[in-house]
C-alpha cells in the first residue's frame, strides 16, 4: 500500500441496523479487516447492514470484491445491505467503471440508508 490514510473498520448499532464504517486506503492488505466486519454483521441478524464509505479516501478492487460477496450473502439470507457515502471521486470511480452500481443499494449518507424502506432496500 502506498504511504496513505491508514485504513479503519469500525462496526456498532443504530437504530435497528449494524453499521460498519469504513475509512482511509483500502486495498488488498486492509480489506480483510472490511469482510471481518461484514461477515460478523451477517451472524448479528440485524434488519439491515450499512456500510459507510464516507470516509473511505483511497479504495481498489479488493474492496469492491469484499463488497460483492457481502451483497450476495446478505441476499441469501434475506438482509439488506446498503451502501452509503458520500463517496469520495475514487470510490464513485470504481463503482462506475466496473459497472457494479447497479448490484447495490446506494445511499447518499448513513442517516438515509437507516430510513430507506425496506422496499427500497430489495435489489
Amino acid at each position: 500500500m502506498s504511504e496513505g490514510l491508514e485504513a479503519t473498520v469500525t462496526h456498532g448499532a443504530a437504530q435497528d441496523a449494524f453499521v460498519v464504517r469504513v475509512g482511509g486506503d483500502i486495498d488488498y492488505e486492509t480489506a480483510s479487516r472490511l469482510e471481518e466486519a461484514l461477515d460478523l454483521a451477517e451472524r448479528v441478524g440485524s434488519s439491515r447492514t450499512v456500510v459507510d464509505l464516507s470516509g473511505t479516501a483511497f479504495a481498489d478492487s479488493s474492496i469492491l470484491h469484499v463488497l460483492l460477496e457481502a451483497q450476495r450473502a446478505h441476499r441469501a439470507c434475506g438482509t439488506p445491505m446498503v451502501v452509503c457515502g458520500p463517496f469520495s471521486d475514487i470510490v464513485r470511480r470504481l463503482f462506475d467503471v466496473t459497472g457494479t452500481e447497479g448490484f447495490f443499494v446506494l445511499a447518499d449518507s448513513v442517516q438515509e440508508a437507516l430510513e430507506l424502506p425496506v422496499t427500497a432496500t430489495e435489489r
